[in-house]
């Protein structure tokens, strides 16, 4: 495609402080609860990664094949704020269980869809679910674990990763050979109902409810969620001007800046398009990372079986060693030590994300082995575990416990909406260097088809790019010592007052994952 790492053994036992870990008795139902459903979307994320090419082809939809991922990440951006307002009002556990609904639903429209335009607006359905689950699990998060837990239960998120980067990708090109790509989106419904059984009781038992009981419930922020509907439509119409490249293509690109531009304002902290110090730039940095990497990811697969003739399972299994390097980046920031460097760990991150991203497109060289893409993408997600897992962790140290809503579903937004944009973008570039008329089959040379190499290099270059900004952002995350430290002063990157009703506690993604990450879509932290 819109959102890892194991979690420390030591963790489940007892400080010498006298708290317990992820894994004791007060934490362990809703701790294997939360993980399961990361574990869902991780499979998700892997499986249909996998599939996508294959389900392009066979639905005629190539040129809008980048319209199947931004979908999921345009909706979700509203299922954010929507969740968000819900999880402070109401508790996390109606959000999280309507979004792991909309979540199933929107598997069974792609895998049955007969159109490519009828497996984007299920894509699109699944989105609106995944933004309701992600912030739903940052809030469950911030309530019902200290801050010293929150670094290890972030590692287990993304260890849930690890397995599904290896198996998914394998299961989903198997069952996309024998039996078809729609078995990979209609099966994976299925796996909904161990999440719902885990982690819905222990929710109920230990974050559910309003976060002041005794407080008054405020009705929703109806202008915070028109601001969110408008960040919707104004993407969406962005990527579809992007994907349409002729000159009445300037009208939807005008209408959608215009309602994009404000109510991004509205939406996220002050100062975050300037990487203002402290949480506006924990913010920014969410979004470059996971976008520029997202976005890059997405073509990894269609590269591979496009120009160098790859089965979609080898393809898939060219990315599975990342899951397992996320893993490791996101254990490494949950250890003590890291803490001091933690601002340094991140530079670092970025700078493989951005090498890794840059040596990927060297495989349209034939020359080249294609093994040189695990390779780079292995190093390139055990940067992104240690930036993802960071900036969540950042974000829940530097939010007021009353503003740990509307930041975390801040910090989503600016993931989602980096994902589409940077989609749409590096969409327009595929398309417009020949990218739209793809059309390979199995063992097909590349060119053969009438692709152009040029195409994929359009996308990868340009996002390396990027993530070298992200590696800037990332020396500005700490606030400056005396600086602010109020809501919504620069220091402290509180958010604007009106970005402030929502409140509730940022997911993670890999988006793809996580997330932040993803192909993916959440929590890979």
């Amino acid at each position: 495609m819109s959102d890892q790492e194991p979690p420390d053994p030591a963790a489940a036992l007892p400080d010498k402080e006298g708290g317990g870990g992820v894994l004791d008795r007060a934490h362990r139902a809703l701790s294997v609860g939360i993980v399961s459903v990361v574990l869902l979307i991780a499979f998700e994320a892997t499986a249909v990664g996998t599939a996508m090419p294959v389900a392009a082809r066979e639905l005629d939809g190539v040129p809008l094949y980048a319209f199947a991922f931004s979908a999921y990440f345009t909706t979700s951006l509203f299922g954010m704020v929507l969740a968000g307002q819900w999880a402070d009002r109401k508790g996390p556990l109606g959000a999280l269980a309507a979004g792991i609904g909309a979540f199933g639903a929107g598997l069974v429209v792609s895998g049955t869809a007969q159109a490519m335009w009828v497996f984007i607006a299920g894509r699109a359905v699944q989105g609106l679910g995944g933004g309701l689950v992600i912030v739903a699990l940052y809030v469950v998060v911030s309530r019902a674990y200290e801050e010293r837990l929150r670094p290890a239960i972030m590692a287990a998120f993304a260890a849930s990763w690890v397995i599904p980067s290896v198996v998914g990708p394998l299961a989903a090109g198997t069952v996309t050979e024998r039996l078809g790509w729609r078995w990979v989106f209609l099966g994976i419904p299925a796996l909904v109902v161990l999440p719902l059984c885990l982690a819905l009781p222990a929710i109920r038992r230990r974050a559910s409810g309003p976060a002041d009981p005794g407080a008054s419930v405020a009705s929703f922020d109806r202008r915070r969620l028109r601001l969110a509907l408008g960040i919707s439509v104004g993407a969406g119409l962005l990527q579809y001007a992007g994907q349409e490249l002729r000159w009445l293509s300037v009208l939807p690109a005008a209408a959608g800046a215009a309602l994009l531009v404000p109510a991004a304002l509205g939406l996220l902290p002050r100062g975050t398009f300037r990487a203002a110090r402290g949480l506006p730039s924990v913010v920014l940095l969410r979004g470059v990372a996971a976008g520029a990497f997202i976005a890059a990811e997405s073509f990894v697969p269609l590269m591979l079986v496009t120009e160098r003739g790859l089965s979609p399972t080898l393809a898939g299994l060219s990315l599975a060693v990342g899951g397992a390097t996320w893993a490791s980046g996101s254990f490494i920031q949950s250890r003590p030590w890291t803490e001091p460097y933690r601002e340094r760990l991140m530079v670092l991150g970025m700078l493989l994300v951005a090498a890794a991203i840059a040596a990927a497109p060297s495989v349209l060289v034939q020359a080249v082995p294609v093994w040189v893409v695990a390779v780079a993408w292995g190093f390139g997600c055990l940067g992104m575990g240690m930036v993802i897992s960071s900036t969540s962790v950042l974000l829940l140290k530097l939010s007021a416990p009353e503003e740990a809503g509307a930041n975390s579903a801040a910090l989503q937004i600016s993931d989602g909406l980096s994902n589409v944009l940077l989609l749409a973008a590096g969409g327009a570039a595929f398309a417009a260097l020949g990218g739209g008329s793809l059309g390979a089959a199995h063992g097909a040379v590349a060119g053969a088809d009438g692709s152009h190499p040029g195409a994929f290099a359009a996308v990868f270059l340009p996002m390396a790019c990027v993530a070298l900004v992200g590696a800037w952002v990332a020396t500005r995350v700490h606030p400056r010592v005396g600086g602010a430290s109020g809501p919504g002063g620069e220091g402290s990157g509180g958010p604007a007052p009106e970005a402030r009703a929502s409140g509730g506690p940022a997911p993670e993604a890999r988006a793809s994952g996580g997330p932040v990450p993803a192909t993916a879509d959440v929590t890979g932290a």
